[in-house]
């Protein structure tokens, strides 16, 4: 069964094969996606933000939410203290259910795995939620969210524990003093509501 006993749109894109494939998927999921992940109990968002409280100053700026999809994390970083935040993701049809909640300063269509066009260390911090897993980006994203954020700031993300134990974690040991691990939770099931969820656990990095 496509997605790792998935069914839906879930199912859909874990199974995706190629780049192009993801973000088609996601564009035709995108005006349900907020209705179907808070049916599943989706966690990751709310996890990250406590996070980030724990290791940003309220207010730094600009913020990257990378893999911005429709906008749940964007939404409430301006709530709780972050207005000035950029959003980046594969699907246009996310974005534009994303541009609707008028809470980003700017919205890019970019993937991960390639160059970004920002500056380094153009941004205080970087919130990646749901990206680092079953069939979407691998440890090879994380270079380039390194580079863009600057010097003492943090990048909060979530990762799906096969693909930590499968190099991710290896991946952070070895980028030496460009960025280190300074917290981590233990795993954690990301939708309770949906059967057969790998767990996943979420971390900070500091840049160097």
């Amino acid at each position: 069964m496509a997605g790792g006993g998935h069914l839906g749109n879930l199912g859909a894109v874990y199974g995706a094969g190629s780049a192009e494939e993801v973000a088609a998927l996601y564009d035709r999921w995108a005006e349900s996606y907020d209705t179907e992940m808070a049916a599943a109990g989706y966690r990751h968002p709310a996890i990250c933000l406590a996070l980030l409280a724990r290791h940003l100053p309220r207010g730094a700026a600009p913020v990257l939410d990378a893999g911005a999809g429709t906008g749940l994390v964007g939404e409430w970083l301006g709530i709780l203290g972050w207005p000035e935040v950029e959003g980046l993701d594969i699907s246009e049809g996310m974005l534009a259910v994303a541009a609707r909640k008028q809470v980003y300063r700017a919205l890019h269509r970019l993937a991960l795995g390639g160059p970004l066009p920002f500056a380094e260390g153009h941004f205080a911090a970087v919130v990646c939620t749901g990206v680092f897993t079953t069939g979407h980006v691998g440890p090879e994203g994380l270079d380039e969210l390194v580079r863009v954020c600057r010097p003492g700031g943090v990048l909060v993300m979530t990762v799906k524990t096969t693909l930590w134990e499968g190099g991710f974690a290896a991946h952070i040991d070895s980028l030496g003093g460009l960025a280190r691990l300074v917290d981590r939770t233990p795993p954690y099931v990301s939708m309770p509501g949906e059967a057969g969820t790998v767990p996943s656990l979420a971390v900070v990095l500091r840049r160097g």
